[in-house]
Protein backbone atom coordinates (compact mmCIF):
# COMPACT_ATOMS: atom_id res chain seq x y z
CA UNK A 1 0.00 0.00 0.00
CA UNK A 2 1.13 3.31 -0.67
CA UNK A 3 0.58 7.02 0.12
CA UNK A 4 1.64 9.94 -2.01
CA UNK A 5 3.19 12.83 -0.59
CA UNK A 6 2.69 15.83 -2.63
CA UNK A 7 5.96 15.86 -3.64
CA UNK A 8 6.26 11.98 -4.60
CA UNK A 9 2.78 13.00 -6.92
CA UNK A 10 4.57 15.59 -8.11
CA UNK A 11 7.59 13.53 -9.48
CA UNK A 12 4.93 10.57 -10.79
CA UNK A 13 3.27 13.49 -12.38
CA UNK A 14 6.03 15.12 -14.47
CA UNK A 15 7.92 11.36 -15.14
CA UNK A 16 4.67 9.93 -16.34
CA UNK A 17 3.67 13.13 -18.66
CA UNK A 18 7.13 12.33 -20.47
CA UNK A 19 5.67 8.54 -21.21
CA UNK A 20 3.83 7.49 -24.00
CA UNK A 21 0.96 5.51 -23.94
CA UNK A 22 2.62 2.59 -25.74
CA UNK A 23 4.92 2.31 -22.49
CA UNK A 24 1.51 1.86 -20.50
CA UNK A 25 1.22 -1.29 -22.64
CA UNK A 26 0.60 -4.63 -20.48
CA UNK A 27 1.83 -2.91 -17.18
CA UNK A 28 2.86 -5.65 -14.86
CA UNK A 29 1.78 -4.08 -12.14
CA UNK A 30 -1.49 -2.12 -11.61
CA UNK A 31 -1.81 0.78 -9.68
CA UNK A 32 -5.01 1.64 -8.31
CA UNK A 33 -6.17 4.50 -6.23
CA UNK A 34 -8.54 4.01 -3.62
CA UNK A 35 -10.28 6.30 -0.68
CA UNK A 36 -10.86 5.40 3.34
CA UNK A 37 -14.92 3.51 2.04
CA UNK A 38 -15.91 1.01 0.16
CA UNK A 39 -15.69 -1.88 -2.15
CA UNK A 40 -12.27 -1.27 -3.12
CA UNK A 41 -10.66 -1.42 0.74
CA UNK A 42 -12.73 -4.58 0.93
CA UNK A 43 -10.94 -5.87 -1.78
CA UNK A 44 -7.49 -4.68 -1.01
CA UNK A 45 -8.52 -6.66 2.57
CA UNK A 46 -9.51 -9.50 1.11
CA UNK A 47 -6.75 -9.62 -1.79
CA UNK A 48 -8.99 -10.60 -4.38
CA UNK A 49 -7.83 -8.55 -7.02
CA UNK A 50 -3.93 -9.74 -6.70
CA UNK A 51 -5.43 -13.36 -6.83
CA UNK A 52 -7.53 -12.73 -9.97
CA UNK A 53 -4.57 -10.83 -12.00
CA UNK A 54 -1.77 -13.80 -10.51
CA UNK A 55 -2.01 -15.51 -13.72
CA UNK A 56 -1.59 -12.96 -15.56
CA UNK A 57 1.63 -12.60 -13.64
CA UNK A 58 0.50 -9.04 -13.24
CA UNK A 59 0.94 -7.75 -9.31
CA UNK A 60 -1.27 -4.40 -7.57
CA UNK A 61 -0.41 -1.27 -5.45
CA UNK A 62 -2.50 0.18 -4.26
CA UNK A 63 -2.30 3.99 -3.55
CA UNK A 64 -4.49 6.19 -1.18
CA UNK A 65 -6.34 9.19 -2.11
CA UNK A 66 -8.25 12.02 0.52
CA UNK A 67 -10.57 13.07 -2.08
CA UNK A 68 -11.46 11.89 -5.63
CA UNK A 69 -10.18 14.76 -7.48
CA UNK A 70 -6.67 14.20 -7.04
CA UNK A 71 -7.41 10.57 -8.25
CA UNK A 72 -8.78 11.92 -11.50
CA UNK A 73 -5.84 13.59 -11.80
CA UNK A 74 -3.75 10.89 -11.00
CA UNK A 75 -5.46 9.05 -13.78
CA UNK A 76 -4.98 11.85 -16.12
CA UNK A 77 -1.12 11.95 -16.05
CA UNK A 78 -0.88 7.95 -15.37
CA UNK A 79 0.30 7.76 -12.34
CA UNK A 80 -2.42 5.06 -11.12
CA UNK A 81 -3.60 2.84 -13.43
CA UNK A 82 -7.47 2.16 -12.26
CA UNK A 83 -9.21 4.25 -9.18
CA UNK A 84 -13.07 4.77 -7.70
CA UNK A 85 -14.63 8.19 -7.07
CA UNK A 86 -17.78 9.39 -6.36
CA UNK A 87 -20.32 10.95 -9.44
CA UNK A 88 -18.52 14.66 -9.56
CA UNK A 89 -14.82 14.35 -9.62
CA UNK A 90 -14.98 12.50 -13.12
CA UNK A 91 -17.21 15.24 -14.52
CA UNK A 92 -14.55 18.17 -13.68
CA UNK A 93 -12.21 15.63 -14.74
CA UNK A 94 -13.82 15.36 -18.17
CA UNK A 95 -14.49 19.36 -18.26
CA UNK A 96 -10.55 20.05 -17.89
CA UNK A 97 -9.77 17.85 -20.60
CA UNK A 98 -8.30 14.74 -18.24
CA UNK A 99 -7.49 11.38 -20.39
CA UNK A 100 -9.98 9.05 -18.10
CA UNK A 101 -12.67 6.28 -19.19
CA UNK A 102 -16.00 5.38 -17.37
CA UNK A 103 -15.51 1.67 -16.75
CA UNK A 104 -18.03 0.50 -14.46
CA UNK A 105 -20.29 2.05 -11.72
CA UNK A 106 -20.70 1.56 -8.21
CA UNK A 107 -24.08 1.83 -6.26
CA UNK A 108 -24.25 4.24 -3.63
CA UNK A 109 -27.10 4.19 -0.95
CA UNK A 110 -27.22 8.07 -0.40
CA UNK A 111 -27.33 7.88 3.26
CA UNK A 112 -23.32 7.71 3.98
CA UNK A 113 -22.91 11.46 2.78
CA UNK A 114 -24.74 14.68 4.40
CA UNK A 115 -24.23 18.53 5.26
CA UNK A 116 -24.39 18.72 8.86
CA UNK A 117 -23.77 21.48 11.53
CA UNK A 118 -23.06 21.23 15.33
CA UNK A 119 -26.05 21.61 17.11
CA UNK A 120 -25.46 24.90 18.95
CA UNK A 121 -25.08 26.34 15.52
CA UNK A 122 -29.03 26.98 15.25
CA UNK A 123 -29.15 25.31 11.67
CA UNK A 124 -32.08 23.40 11.20
CA UNK A 125 -32.72 22.87 7.51
CA UNK A 126 -30.61 23.43 3.99
CA UNK A 127 -32.79 26.86 4.07
CA UNK A 128 -30.61 27.87 7.23
CA UNK A 129 -27.70 27.84 5.07
CA UNK A 130 -28.32 31.06 3.51
CA UNK A 131 -25.32 33.43 3.55
CA UNK A 132 -23.29 31.10 5.70
CA UNK A 133 -19.95 28.95 5.15
CA UNK A 134 -19.73 25.66 4.30
CA UNK A 135 -16.79 23.55 4.00
CA UNK A 136 -17.03 20.86 0.72
CA UNK A 137 -14.22 19.32 -1.39
CA UNK A 138 -14.51 21.33 -4.99
CA UNK A 139 -15.43 18.67 -7.62
CA UNK A 140 -16.07 16.03 -5.09
CA UNK A 141 -19.64 14.67 -4.55
CA UNK A 142 -20.58 16.44 -1.41
CA UNK A 143 -19.82 19.18 -3.92
CA UNK A 144 -22.91 17.79 -5.94
CA UNK A 145 -25.07 17.17 -2.59
CA UNK A 146 -24.55 20.66 -2.15
CA UNK A 147 -25.45 22.63 -5.55
CA UNK A 148 -28.88 20.12 -5.48
CA UNK A 149 -29.62 20.66 -1.98
CA UNK A 150 -29.94 24.33 -2.44
CA UNK A 151 -31.81 24.05 -5.61
CA UNK A 152 -34.20 21.44 -3.88
CA UNK A 153 -35.05 24.18 -1.09
CA UNK A 154 -35.26 27.44 -3.73
CA UNK A 155 -31.73 28.69 -3.13
CA UNK A 156 -28.68 29.40 -5.00
CA UNK A 157 -25.18 28.45 -4.91
CA UNK A 158 -24.58 31.81 -4.71
CA UNK A 159 -26.69 32.06 -1.36
CA UNK A 160 -24.17 30.22 0.42
CA UNK A 161 -19.94 31.01 1.17
CA UNK A 162 -18.48 27.36 -0.57
CA UNK A 163 -15.22 27.15 2.00
CA UNK A 164 -13.02 24.95 -0.77
CA UNK A 165 -11.53 22.37 1.74
CA UNK A 166 -9.92 18.17 1.86
CA UNK A 167 -11.86 16.63 4.09
CA UNK A 168 -8.74 16.57 6.48
CA UNK A 169 -8.92 20.34 6.45
CA UNK A 170 -12.52 20.38 6.45
CA UNK A 171 -12.64 18.67 9.56
CA UNK A 172 -10.38 21.40 11.20
CA UNK A 173 -12.28 24.01 10.02
CA UNK A 174 -15.58 22.38 11.14
CA UNK A 175 -14.44 21.24 14.74
CA UNK A 176 -12.67 25.21 15.03
CA UNK A 177 -16.02 26.58 14.08
CA UNK A 178 -14.44 28.59 10.75
CA UNK A 179 -17.44 27.31 8.85
CA UNK A 180 -20.46 27.30 9.80
CA UNK A 181 -21.69 23.91 8.24
CA UNK A 182 -19.60 20.61 6.27
CA UNK A 183 -20.61 18.10 3.50
CA UNK A 184 -18.40 15.19 3.15
CA UNK A 185 -18.55 11.16 3.01
CA UNK A 186 -18.30 8.48 4.91
CA UNK A 187 -15.96 7.86 7.01
CA UNK A 188 -15.40 11.69 7.75
CA UNK A 189 -19.01 11.51 8.04
CA UNK A 190 -18.86 9.26 10.32
CA UNK A 191 -16.23 10.20 12.90
CA UNK A 192 -18.38 13.32 12.87
CA UNK A 193 -21.39 12.23 13.43
CA UNK A 194 -19.69 10.38 16.72
CA UNK A 195 -17.68 13.09 17.51
CA UNK A 196 -20.30 16.18 17.48
CA UNK A 197 -23.97 14.34 17.52
CA UNK A 198 -24.52 17.11 14.74
CA UNK A 199 -27.49 18.25 13.38
CA UNK A 200 -28.07 16.79 9.95
CA UNK A 201 -29.43 18.89 7.60
CA UNK A 202 -29.64 16.72 4.32
CA UNK A 203 -28.40 13.84 2.72
CA UNK A 204 -27.19 12.98 -0.33
CA UNK A 205 -30.58 10.45 -0.84
CA UNK A 206 -32.23 13.09 0.00
CA UNK A 207 -31.62 15.11 -3.26
CA UNK A 208 -29.81 12.64 -5.39
CA UNK A 209 -29.86 9.42 -7.06
CA UNK A 210 -25.94 8.75 -7.60
CA UNK A 211 -23.59 6.29 -8.24
CA UNK A 212 -19.90 6.03 -7.59
CA UNK A 213 -17.80 5.02 -10.60
CA UNK A 214 -14.34 2.84 -10.87
CA UNK A 215 -12.13 4.48 -13.65
CA UNK A 216 -9.44 3.68 -15.82
CA UNK A 217 -6.48 5.53 -17.40
CA UNK A 218 -8.00 6.26 -21.18
CA UNK A 219 -5.30 4.30 -22.57
CA UNK A 220 -5.24 1.92 -20.14
CA UNK A 221 -7.97 -0.37 -21.50
CA UNK A 222 -6.88 -0.93 -24.32
CA UNK A 223 -3.91 -2.94 -24.03
CA UNK A 224 -4.97 -4.33 -20.80
CA UNK A 225 -9.15 -5.41 -21.31
CA UNK A 226 -8.40 -8.91 -19.69
CA UNK A 227 -6.73 -7.34 -16.32
CA UNK A 228 -9.70 -4.98 -16.18
CA UNK A 229 -11.92 -7.77 -16.61
CA UNK A 230 -10.34 -9.82 -14.03
CA UNK A 231 -10.31 -6.93 -11.62
CA UNK A 232 -13.83 -6.13 -12.27
CA UNK A 233 -14.37 -10.39 -11.45
CA UNK A 234 -12.38 -9.69 -8.23
CA UNK A 235 -14.83 -6.75 -7.01
CA UNK A 236 -18.23 -8.55 -7.46
CA UNK A 237 -16.28 -11.52 -5.68
CA UNK A 238 -15.32 -8.65 -2.71
CA UNK A 239 -19.20 -7.15 -2.78
CA UNK A 240 -20.33 -11.08 -2.23
CA UNK A 241 -18.40 -11.34 0.40
CA UNK A 242 -19.36 -8.26 1.98
CA UNK A 243 -23.00 -8.70 1.97
CA UNK A 244 -22.58 -12.19 3.13
CA UNK A 245 -20.25 -10.82 6.37
CA UNK A 246 -22.01 -7.57 6.94
CA UNK A 247 -20.45 -8.25 10.99
CA UNK A 248 -17.33 -8.77 9.44
CA UNK A 249 -17.34 -5.62 6.67
CA UNK A 250 -16.22 -2.51 9.40
CA UNK A 251 -13.44 -4.66 10.84
CA UNK A 252 -12.04 -4.99 7.45
CA UNK A 253 -12.11 -1.08 6.76
CA UNK A 254 -10.76 -0.83 10.20
CA UNK A 255 -7.61 -3.04 9.34
CA UNK A 256 -7.00 -1.51 5.60
CA UNK A 257 -7.47 2.03 6.65
CA UNK A 258 -6.70 2.43 10.53
CA UNK A 259 -10.30 4.57 10.75
CA UNK A 260 -11.39 4.12 14.29
CA UNK A 261 -13.94 0.90 14.10
CA UNK A 262 -16.77 2.55 15.84
CA UNK A 263 -16.89 5.06 13.00
CA UNK A 264 -16.14 2.29 10.52
CA UNK A 265 -18.99 0.16 11.67
CA UNK A 266 -21.50 3.26 11.58
CA UNK A 267 -20.22 3.73 8.03
CA UNK A 268 -20.53 -0.27 6.78
CA UNK A 269 -23.92 -0.27 8.56
CA UNK A 270 -24.88 2.11 5.00
CA UNK A 271 -23.04 0.94 3.06
CA UNK A 272 -24.06 -0.61 -0.70
CA UNK A 273 -21.67 -2.94 -2.54
CA UNK A 274 -21.85 -3.66 -6.16
CA UNK A 275 -20.27 -3.60 -9.33
CA UNK A 276 -22.28 -3.00 -12.71
CA UNK A 277 -21.98 -2.07 -16.21
CA UNK A 278 -22.87 1.19 -17.16
CA UNK A 279 -26.10 1.99 -18.51
CA UNK A 280 -27.94 3.66 -20.61
CA UNK A 281 -29.61 5.08 -17.38
CA UNK A 282 -26.31 5.34 -15.14
CA UNK A 283 -25.11 7.36 -18.23
CA UNK A 284 -28.11 9.52 -18.12
CA UNK A 285 -28.29 10.50 -14.66
CA UNK A 286 -24.10 11.17 -14.60
CA UNK A 287 -25.23 12.95 -17.47
CA UNK A 288 -27.63 15.32 -15.76
CA UNK A 289 -25.23 15.90 -12.52
CA UNK A 290 -22.79 17.18 -15.59
CA UNK A 291 -25.62 19.11 -17.26
CA UNK A 292 -26.29 21.21 -14.06
CA UNK A 293 -22.86 21.67 -13.28
CA UNK A 294 -22.71 23.57 -16.25
CA UNK A 295 -25.81 25.51 -15.95
CA UNK A 296 -24.53 26.95 -12.75
CA UNK A 297 -20.92 27.80 -14.17
CA UNK A 298 -19.03 25.11 -12.02
CA UNK A 299 -17.74 23.58 -15.34
CA UNK A 300 -17.24 25.99 -17.77
CA UNK A 301 -18.31 23.56 -20.97
CA UNK A 302 -20.77 21.38 -21.51
CA UNK A 303 -19.36 17.86 -21.87
CA UNK A 304 -21.00 14.78 -22.82
CA UNK A 305 -20.96 11.74 -20.51
CA UNK A 306 -20.58 9.15 -23.11
CA UNK A 307 -17.62 10.28 -24.78
CA UNK A 308 -16.06 8.91 -21.98
CA UNK A 309 -17.05 5.91 -21.40
CA UNK A 310 -15.09 2.63 -21.81
CA UNK A 311 -17.32 0.07 -24.08
CA UNK A 312 -15.05 -2.90 -24.12
CA UNK A 313 -16.36 -4.80 -21.03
Amino acid sequence: MTRLTRRQFSLATAAMACLSPAMAAGVRTVKIGYQKTGLPVIAQQQKTIETALAPLSTGVEWVEFSAGPPLVEALNVGAIHLGWTGDAPPIFGQAAGAAIRYVAALPSSGQGEAIFAKPESGLKTVADLKGRKVAVGKGTSANNLLVAALEANGLNYSDVEPVYLSPADGGAAFASDKVDAWAVWDPFFAIAELRYKPTILVRTSDVLKVNSYFLANRDFPADNAEAIAKVLDALREASAWADAHRDKVAQALHDVTGVPLAAQTLAAERQEFGIFPLTDDIIAEQQATADRFHRIGLIAQQITVADAVWRGQ
